[in-house]
């Protein structure tokens, strides 16, 4: 299933989407803490790629341990598994903080949904803005780097 489809690499198929999606998520999820004046007016997409980027990035990294597995079939050098190993260990990161803020931006959009009847406290409130800031900044920075290791790998540029 995450192997191939039509004979290219699934992987390299999904991986744009995923580098396109979870800093859209991560921008949505900090205009939403840190703007509550525009939560109505961006929440639908808000929960859209709370939903749609932490998927990618599960049908990207899957779809990586089936392209690595092939590249080694084939055979590959110490480096090369080395460089690879630390893409993966790097794709591993993005997934499970882009999950993790795929998971807060939906709790805090139903919470803040539910809040008109019914406010939240405030330190609840501000506990979920730092959260999915801190959340998005790191989903940010693995998303980078992986990618940036990705492309070394390869174009062999290090």
């Amino acid at each position: 299933m995450f192997d191939q489809i039509g004979g290219l690499p699934v992987h390299v198929l999904v991986l744009h989407a995923a580098v396109v999606f979870v800093p859209l998520l991560a921008l949505g999820a900090v205009v939403y803490a840190i703007l509550p004046r525009w939560r109505p007016r961006i929440g639908w997409a808000v929960v859209l790629l709370a939903i749609v980027a932490p998927v990618l990035t599960f049908v990207t990294r899957e779809s990586g341990l089936k392209l690595y597995d092939r590249v080694l079939a084939r055979g590959t050098s110490a480096t090369g598994r080395q460089i690879l190993a630390n893409h993966m260990n790097y794709g591993t990161m993005t997934m499970w903080f882009t999950i993790a803020l795929g998971v807060v931006t939906l709790v805090a959009s139903v919470l803040t949904l539910r809040r008109f009847a019914n406010p939240l406290p405030w330190v609840v409130d501000l506990g979920l803005r730092a959260i999915m800031i801190v959340l998005a900044a790191i989903s940010g920075y693995y998303v980078y780097r992986t990618g940036d290791t990705g492309a070394h790998a390869v174009w062999g540029t290090y």
